[in-house]
């Protein structure tokens, strides 16, 4: 696990607090190791980053059926029972993912994750690594 929790606390706060129904806000890199969290168990927040790893991989690759995509996942939005869940691209291997209950309202959510992808895209990126090690 990649851990700037410090980093981040501001940024994942401000979106927590500015949406109803938020249980965890998890930013990951591509390859599912959690880089930070807000709200939530740290266990949680790593299987979530682990789960999301294969979604991006799988929207990644149902993207490429479109004709005028370039491939590039951008915004998965699930409903479950009982909230949903979001992911979204946030940077060069990094992406943000968010769980909330019922009552937080799709439109909104996706809208202020997008405003904060745009605002600290620079700073959600995760470098590429092999073997364990940044490269």
């Amino acid at each position: 696990m990649i851990e700037q929790q410090g980093k981040f606390d501001w940024m994942l706060r401000d979106l927590y607090d500015g949406v109803p129904g938020i249980e965890m806000i998890v930013v990951l890199s591509a390859d599912g190791l959690r880089i930070a969290r807000y709200s939530g168990d740290p266990d949680a927040a790593d299987r979530v980053a682990a789960a999301c790893a294969g979604l991006q991989s799988l929207a990644g690759a149902v993207a490429h059926e479109i004709p005028e995509s370039d491939g590039r996942m951008k915004l998965v939005i699930i409903e479950i029972n009982g909230g949903y869940f979001y992911l979204m691209a946030a940077g060069p291997n990094a992406y943000l993912a968010v769980l909330s209950d019922i009552t937080c309202e799709p439109g909104r959510m996706s809208n202020r994750m997008r405003d904060l992808v745009a605002r600290i895209g620079p700073h959600l990126t995760s470098p590429a690594r092999r073997n364990g090690q940044s490269v």
